[in-house]
């Protein structure tokens, strides 16, 4: 082995990363509270030589403007810093020991971290009232389900009894809490028959707004209202809305409050907007003339942790948002007259989160060649680009055309001139982006000598609503002809790509289309096919979005006879017949979203009918296993990935002289 070849990162190098997360900027705007996570071996002491155990450690860091200096340094994982209204400290919650998250108080004059709860549940949103009186959080208290770890039965009577990263769901939904700092009193403040699924104080701090859906039929069909719930405990509904809500934002006259959502009759193609509620349930569209997304969709593989984006109040007539243009992603000022203008946007990059107070602005910006790091009012207080343990690549930019005009990729090109093969990514979502974040995933991947050719087809975000809502009832067409353009396009740019070495491959709907695609062309030496789907019937009645979703993109449920064969006609298991591509298959166990039973089918099949397969299955993760699963899990991950390319692309031989299967 020569000392370039030993100098080649492998997936290892993603132990040597640090992440970014929730940055909080402090009242008077001076200040950042964020998290960073590690990765470290779990027992440290007493490692295991044969087993390692590199694991996520998570601890609070504060920066005034200049170098970051690290608050806790706890054994477990600490994480949702929020300050108190005069600065002067830090809620946190605190996960380890075998306990799940609590709540902590930490003085930033001195101290100890007080510990606040001790239930058996966790503790999340935790949330300060204006005055400083209170602390709010949501929490299933001392309520335990022990009847897996029994062997017991489990009755199941509600319409959507799992729900991915979460698992099996409380029997009763997490109950909202009120700290008070006076007394030192903790109250049940609301116990809800369904779900609150977001919340924020009133400025005047007589209660909250809150998210939540009437029964746990509309919750599955995300059908949501806004209430107000005031300090008695009384709850009134603000609104009658019938749709997905993503947050909701007071105004500061404590009457009107802003929501980014989609309105009643719209469903996930349709890109997520500002309104304005007034006080007698009125609304408005404030971004009407904005045809862009707000918030960010643009994905990334490096977020380990929360990343806010809600929208916050500038003035009485001023938000400040997130929104995604193309593949970037920058901070937008929405006026009540409708004026979208931006604040700080560069097309090369994405702002993946940030808070905004005292006139300042925290925030975590990254690039496709540079690492996320925090900044504070416009200067980055940290420098975690130098943990990369390898120079980042920049990619370079691809168009292709369609009848809507014009579209955009990008391909990740490796080091030499001799022909390299290309590896196709296919987005999920499907209606997110690929763009300027920073993956990690693809670097290695044109560290190993692989060209990496990622693009927006139709059906992504960040290109308006007509790009968002053109794959509606039609995925596998349209989509399918901008992705094979686009590679055409990589090809037909970069000479040094081997045409005859081509792979593709994807995760969720990319995982889809993966499979799709291998369907029907054969023009790919390999695919892989990630958290995927298959069988567009059986989904429809496993996965935790399925009651809901075909309705939305396809305008079919799997539930309607009448709709049953179109469904059909649109699953890859359909023309599994006609797959000669070696394919392997990467899928999480406790997967929801894209649930497993779908990898087993394509698994199942392609071994029947005899295409090179193996089937990698992760225990104890979930959909997200790729972005922030457990560290030694996405190694094994990366691994499978690198061998499987290495086995099907590296070669120069037509693939029929090769070997022709191998086992899971």
């Amino acid at each position: 082995m020569t000392s370039f070849q030993r100098a080649v990162p492998g997936p290892e190098s993603l132990l040597a990363l640090s992440f970014p997360s929730d940055p909080q900027l402090s009242p008077e705007g001076h200040r950042v509270a964020f998290v960073l996570t590690r990765v470290e071996e779990e027992t440290p002491h007493q490692p295991d030589p044969d087993f390692p155990k590199p694991r996520y450690r998570s601890h609070l860091w504060l920066s005034a403007g200049g170098e970051a200096r690290q608050l806790t340094r706890g054994e477990g994982r600490d994480s949702s810093p929020r300050w108190s209204p005069d600065g002067m400290t830090l809620a946190f919650v605190r996960e380890g020991g075998g306990e799940k998250a609590q709540l902590f108080l930490l003085p930033l004059t001195g101290g100890e971290a007080q510990r606040v709860t001790r239930f058996r549940g966790g503790v999340q949103d935790v949330q300060w009232s204006p005055d400083g009186r209170w602390l709010s959080f949501l929490s299933t208290g001392d309520d335990e389900d022990r009847r897996d770890e029994r062997g017991e039965a489990r009755v199941i009577t509600r319409p959507r009894p799992r729900f991915n990263g979460r698992d099996w769901l409380p029997e009763r939904p997490a109950r909202l809490w009120r700290y008070d700092l006076t007394t030192g009193e903790l109250h049940e403040w609301l116990t809800p028959t369904v779900e609150v699924t977001t919340y924020a104080w009133w400025p005047d701090s007589r209660g909250v707004l809150l998210v939540s859906s009437a029964t746990e039929e509309d919750a599955v069909q995300w059908r949501q209202e806004v209430d107000t719930l005031d300090l008695d405990g009384k709850r009134t509904r603000l609104t009658r809305w019938n749709s997905a809500i993503g947050t909701v934002l007071p105004h500061p006259d404590g009457v009107r409050f802003a929501l980014v959502g989609r309105p009643e009759g719209k469903g996930s193609p349709e890109d997520p907007h500002l309104f304005l509620v007034e006080g007698d349930g009125r609304w408005r569209r404030l971004d009407a003339g904005w045809d862009r997304p707000i918030g960010n969709l643009v994905g990334g593989d490096c977020h380990v942790g929360a990343f806010p984006e809600r929208p916050v109040w500038l003035d009485d007539e001023t938000l400040l948002v997130l929104s995604t243009v193309g593949g970037s992603c920058g901070l937008f000022r929405v006026g009540l007259d409708g004026t979208v203008t931006p604040q700080d946007h560069d097309p090369q990059t994405v702002i993946s989160a940030f808070t905004a107070r005292g006139g300042g602005v925290a925030l975590i910006r990254e690039r496709a060649d540079r690492f996320p790091e925090v900044e504070l009012n416009g200067v980055r207080v940290t420098e975690l680009q130098s943990c990369l343990p390898f120079p980042a690549r920049t990619p370079q930019r691809v168009t292709f055309f369609n009848e809507l005009g014009e579209g955009e990729g990008w391909v990740l090109l490796p080091d030499g001139d001799a022909p390299a093969p290309a590896v196709l990514s296919i987005h999920g979502g499907p209606h997110t982006a690929y763009g300027h974040a920073f993956m990690h995933e693809f670097q290695l991947l044109a560290a190993h000598g692989y060209a990496v050719c990622y693009s927006n087809p139709r059906g992504s975000a960040g290109y308006g609503q007509s790009w968002s809502s053109a794959i509606f009832g039609r995925w596998g067409t349209v989509d399918m002809a901008d992705l094979l353009a686009f590679l055409d396009a990589c090809l037909a740019a970069s000479p040094a790509l081997d045409s005859g070495r081509t792979a593709v491959m994807g995760g969720s709907y990319g995982g889809y289309m993966t499979n799709w695609i291998t369907g029907h062309t054969d023009r790919f030496r390999a695919a892989i096919t990630d958290r995927s789907i298959c069988n567009l019937l059986s989904f429809g009645g496993t996965s935790d979005i399925g009651m809901r979703f075909w309705d939305d993109e396809l305008g079919l449920n799997f539930h309607r006879s009448a709709d049953a064969p179109r469904l059909w006609d649109m699953s890859p298991l359909k023309y599994v017949e006609q797959v000669r591509t070696p394919t392997l298959i990467v899928h999480s166990v406790l997967d929801h979203r894209c649930p497993i039973e779908q990898a087993e089918q394509w698994y199942a099949a392609l071994r029947l009918h005899g295409v090179p397969v193996r089937f990698v299955r992760f225990p104890g993760e979930d959909h997200e296993l790729s972005r922030s699963g457990r560290p030694d899990r996405r190694l094994k991950r990366l691994e499978e990935y690198l061998a499987w390319l290495e086995t099907w692309l590296q070669a120069t031989e037509p693939r029929e002289q090769r070997a022709t299967e191998t086992t899971a």
